[in-house]
């Protein structure tokens, strides 16, 4: 009945609120995304955040702030038509209570309109920080260690 279809089970979203836990970043990382939702992403990047990437066109790694972050996020969010990201395999990872680093394969979809799809394949070495255990965790670094 086209008046009261089945609900869509498969993709319902993943609740990660206690963000107290390293998964729940990445799992909030991943709706943020889904959702090109910049205010959810930015509950998880730290104030003095920095990003790099390595350009290889120039041979140079590029880096940037928290400002540029979000304003290249949300650009990214604005102009894609859908974000699928698949965070992969962890690679490396340490257990600190205030400062953890975790590097992370992952797949990003970004489908621009149904004749411009790109793949980006990788891995995310993020570092993360919080003041006490007791504090949400939030992305403190990002390098960017993938194909595109």
């Amino acid at each position: 009945n086209p008046f009261a279809p089945r609900l869509d089970t498969e993709s319902a979203v993943q609740l990660c609120t206690d963000l107290t836990q390293v998964e729940n970043v990445l799992c909030t990382f991943k709706s943020a995304y889904t959702f090109k939702d910049t205010s959810l992403y930015g509950s998880i990047i730290a104030e003095d955040f920095t990003f790099s990437f390595r350009d290889y066109d120039r041979g140079v790694d590029v880096t940037w702030g928290r400002d540029d972050e979000m304003r290249t996020t949300y650009g990214l969010f604005q102009s894609a038509q859908s974000l699928t990201l698949i965070w992969n395999n962890q690679i490396s990872s340490d257990s600190g209570q205030t400062r953890r680093t975790v590097i992370r394969g992952f797949n990003l979809t970004i489908t621009f309109n149904p004749s411009d799809i790109e793949r980006v394949d990788g891995y995310a070495n993020l570092t993360f920080q919080r003041a006490s255990s007791a504090d949400p965790w939030k992305i403190a670094f990002w390098r960017d260690e993938s194909n595109f």
